[in-house]
This record gives structure tokens, C-alpha cells and sequence, in this order.
């Protein structure tokens, strides 16, 4: 299958239908969207055709922590290595853009069933044993009005 990757070239309707595509809850207004992707590190879209097929972010600080945020494939391209070359990616980014000698943590919250995917790019299930690491958590902060 032939599909070329760009970088930071992820417009708003196109994350809308991605993530549409997923069946994840409530979607964020197009305002929301245009500015948590002018304020992304790096978007990384996979296109076939000129259709957006997948997608992925990489949001963080680059010294210190990084996250890769909604890694969406269209459901009819799943399995055929699309999200394994985002992912690819959105990691040799902070290899390649971080400060010399440094370790950067590489953080994401996996959808239900997808960890395998991650797993091995050497990511690991939280909670896990060792060290004094606690689970993975998430809130949803309301802004003021």
C-alpha cells in the first residue's frame, strides 16, 4: 500500500474526521482544534491520494516530556503498518530534536486494545511494578467562563 507522510500539514476538519472515525466521544469545536494544532510540536499525516488517512501528535515541552496524542488511522487501514510509520515518526522527532544527551519521557495514553501497537516501540503498561511509578491517570479540566 502506498501512502506518503507530511509533517504539520494537519488542518482541522481532517482531525475531525479521523477522530470522528474512531467513535471517541465528543468532538471539539473547529476554534479548539485550530489551536491545539498551531500549538502541536509536530503532526505527522499519513495521505493516500490525497485523503487524509491517519494522523498523529507529538505535544510536550522537547527538554523533559513529550506526548504522542491521538494516533488515528481509518478503521479500513488499520493493520497495514500506517500507525507503526506515524508513531516511527513522531519518535525519531524527539530523538532528532531534543537537547544533546538527554533522556526525554515519551508518554500517550492508549485506546482499549491497542497497547500491543505501542508495546513494541518499547512503551509499557502502567501501572507496572518497579520503581515508585503509579498508573497512568487523566481529568478533564473545565476552563473558566
Amino acid at each position: 500500500m502506498e501512502y506518503k507522510l507530511t509533517m504539520n500539514e494537519l488542518c482541522a476538519k481532517d482531525y475531525l474526521r479521523l477522530r470522528e472515525s474512531t467513535g471517541w466521544g465528543t468532538q471539539p469545536d473547529v476554534q479548539q482544534v485550530e489551536a491545539g494544532l498551531k500549538n502541536t510540536l509536530l503532526s505527522v499525516t499519513a495521505v493516500q491520494n490525497e485523503k487524509v488517512i491517519g494522523m498523529g501528535r507529538l505535544v510536550g515541552d522537547l527538554f523533559m516530556i513529550c506526548y504522542i496524542q491521538e494516533v488515528v488511522v481509518l478503521p479500513e487501514y488499520q493493520g497495514k503498518g500506517v500507525g507503526k510509520a506515524i508513531i516511527e515518526k513522531l519518535l525519531a522527532y524527539i530523538s532528532d530534536n531534543a537537547m544533546p544527551n538527554t533522556d526525554v519521557t515519551a508518554g500517550l495514553f492508549a485506546a482499549k486494545g491497542k497497547e500491543s501497537l505501542y508495546e513494541k516501540f518499547g512503551f509499557i503498561i502502567r501501572p507496572h511494578t518497579t520503581g515508585n511509578e503509579g498508573a497512568g491517570m487523566l481529568m478533564t479540566v473545565h476552563s473558566k467562563i
